[in-house]
């Protein structure tokens, strides 16, 4: 597997070799540098997440973690290295095709109603039946009531529901979501969880929450200042620690290289 590793960090790929057993990956990032001006955002990072892999990229603010999954949708370009999803570059067709992704902060179509952006995304992303997968979304993420009213007078909450909505409105094999439990309340991320715990495919889920990463993950990929610094499940994360300590602080320890 790839080894590019700071202090006692795992390699990347270790935790799950599924490249190496004929399986491919879902996501794979090789020694990937990306710079804005002067500024390193990601420097040489590598990791892999095999096909159908739920996994966390989790890091402190401004560790790279959104300008990685930008690249992963291929809307910026990596300055060294590559990118791969389902084993095709980020901005190709087929790649485009299969992808689902949530950004931080969101924001859908604001002149349109919730209906009009979730047919008019579906049908670009070739939805078989338009009107149903919307009809099923607008019930499962509790927005019938607001079908009708354009985003720019939604709440945050359910303008974020929305964005999730369209997110998955096409069942994407690869979905990256950024803080996707922003601005939702506790029923609402329990509704939220469940959808996305049924949705099949390969999961990354960029958060600086650990309590996210252990609901809607199994596995972690850590970065800080836009480099690889672990890999693992979260229970040998969780393992890395005291039996009373809070994962929290094994996390911490190991962001600020206290290990």
């Amino acid at each position: 597997m790839l080894n590019t590793t700071i202090g006692s960090g795992q390699k990347p790929g270790a935790c799950m070799k599924a490249g190496s057993n004929g399986a491919r990956n879902g996501i794979e990032l090789s020694h990937v540098s990306k710079s804005y001006g002067s500024v390193l955002a990601l420097n040489d990072l590598s990791f892999e997440i095999p096909e159908g892999g739920r996994f966390a990229l989790l890091g402190p603010n401004g560790a790279g973690k959104s300008t990685t999954l930008k690249l992963l949708i291929g809307s910026l370009r990596v300055d060294t290295g590559y990118a791969k999803i389902l084993g095709a570059a980020p901005d190709s067709r087929e790649s485009k095709a299969v992808v689902g992704y949530l950004p931080e902060d969101a924001l859908p179509y604001r002149m349109l109603s919730v209906r009009e952006n979730l047919e008019y995304i579906a049908a670009l992303r070739g939805v078989q039946d338009v009107r149903g997968r919307t009809d099923f979304l607008l019930d499962e993420l509790d927005l019938r009531q607001y079908e009708k009213s354009n985003v720019g007078r939604l709440s945050r909450g359910n303008t974020q529901k929305l964005a999730i909505a369209l997110a998955i409105i096409h069942s994407p094999k690869v979905l990256l979501l950024d803080e996707p439990l922003n601005y939702l309340d506790i029923p609402t991320q329990e509704k939220v969880i469940a959808l996305l715990d049924r949705l099949e495919g390969t999961h990354l889920v960029s958060t600086h929450i650990m309590s996210i990463a252990h609901r809607l993950t199994d596995s972690v990929v850590m970065i800080s200042k836009g480099m690889f610094l672990w890999e693992g499940t979260i229970e040998e994360l969780r393992r890395k620690g005291s039996p009373e300590e809070p994962i929290e602080k094994v996390v911490a320890r190991m962001m600020t290289g206290a290990v």
